[in-house]
């Protein structure tokens, strides 16, 4: 496993995501000098949390793709902000990281939940002990997804905190407390690995990898036509068999999943996905060797 030297926190990446902000702002993670390695923390989009929105021009955690950080015709206030966070703490800035553990909240069920972008060992080691010290933890890997433009992709590691369900906009004292916690252990655990590595690990790790989305039906004008079926609401990493229902719509017509096989469905209902045109996010549940990636 590689030596950390640097750790990065973010909060506010998406700015109504209040318990990332606030645990930034509250100096939560400032002068932690127990560990190995130094930590840093970063309010990652200040003015959208002072405004209390997602996002005032783009999303920032779809903005760090590398030809869009290299393209100045990009200059909106996230693409500004993207190209300060790389050149601040990107590859080749004065200060690079080697691990980014970006906070995040979300309106899905999905209890606690680690995203890997990457199923590498160092990864996979980290996100099973933590799964271990922490049973209520989820991994989600998102390598076969596609994505390339998360904030937490600037570095060598990246790991995303999700917890929820939390409104958005709102402070939740539990998630809060939940998010902090998983901090905590992340950090515990890279220190550890700095000294010698993570003892006592099961040789294979359960996560649920990314394996397509599914959109709303829509009506010409891109307006959804049909809501989550209410025995689909909630099952976030509940199995979703072929023919089970997934949308009702106004006049009461059920739609069921017609794929070929069990998949488990995340992200459910997720209010911020409606402008992506993604209702849920579909997993395949795998046991992944920690040791052999």
């Amino acid at each position: 496993m590689r030596k950390f030297d640097r750790i990065l926190i973010v909060g506010g990446t998406h700015g109504n995501e209040l318990t990332g902000a606030y645990l930034i702002r509250s100096g939560a993670f400032e002068h932690l000098t127990q560990f190995s390695f130094e930590v840093l923390t970063l309010l990652a989009n200040p003015r959208a949390v002072a405004a209390n929105l997602r996002y005032l021009g783009r999303d920032l955690n779809r903005s760090f793709e590398r030809q869009r950080l290299d393209n100045d015709r990009f200059n909106n206030y996230e693409d500004q902000q993207a190209r300060e966070i790389y050149q601040r703490f990107g590859p080749h800035s004065a200060t690079p990281v080697d691990v980014i553990i970006d906070l995040h909240t979300t309106t899905a069920n999905m209890g606690n939940t680690i995203i890997l972008d990457e199923e590498s060992s160092t990864g996979l080691q980290l996100a099973a002990n933590l799964s271990i010290a922490e049973p209520s933890v989820k991994i989600y890997s998102t390598s076969t997804s596609g994505r390339q433009d998360a904030l937490r992709t600037i570095a060598p590691l990246g790991i995303c905190i999700e917890v929820g369900p939390v409104v958005p906009g709102i402070l939740d004292a539990a998630a809060f407390a939940q998010t902090q916690a998983l901090v905590l252990q992340v950090l515990a655990d890279l220190d550890r690995a700095n000294q010698g590595g993570l003892a006592d690990l099961p040789e294979s790790v359960t996560l649920y990898r990314y394996f397509s989305t599914i959109d709303y039906p829509r009506n010409q004008a891109g307006q959804p036509i049909a809501m989550i079926h209410p025995q689909l609401q909630l099952q976030n990493y509940q199995p979703l068999y072929p023919g089970d229902p997934i949308f009702i719509d106004f006049a009461g017509h059920v739609t069921a999943y017609m794929g070929p096989e069990t998949v488990y469905p995340i992200f459910i209902n997720e209010a911020a996905y409606y402008e992506k045109g993604i209702a849920f996010v579909l997993t395949q549940k795998q046991q992944v060797d920690c040791y052999d990636q």
